[in-house]
């Protein structure tokens, strides 16, 4: 399945839960936050990674060359 289709069917759920009105609004809701979820996450999984590699290469040339002051 598709995780369009799983955040519908969660947010379906959830809403259905509420007993005021179908569940379909929860299901769209669900859809839309599962999508907006595919590309957010990658994203910030990418700048965590990208800003640990450049702490790392900072801290490594630290090390090699000493700490040099700019002021």
């Amino acid at each position: 399945m598709s995780t369009t289709t799983i955040g519908a069917l969660i947010g379906g759920a959830i809403d259905s839960m509420s007993g005021d009105d179908s569940a379909a609004d929860g299901a769209i809701v669900g859809a839309v936050t599962a999508n907006v979820l595919k590309v957010v996450v990658p994203v910030v999984v990418t700048y965590a990674v990208g800003w640990a590699v450049l702490r790392g290469v900072e801290q490594l040339r630290e090390q090699l060359f000493g700490r040099e002051d700019v002021a």
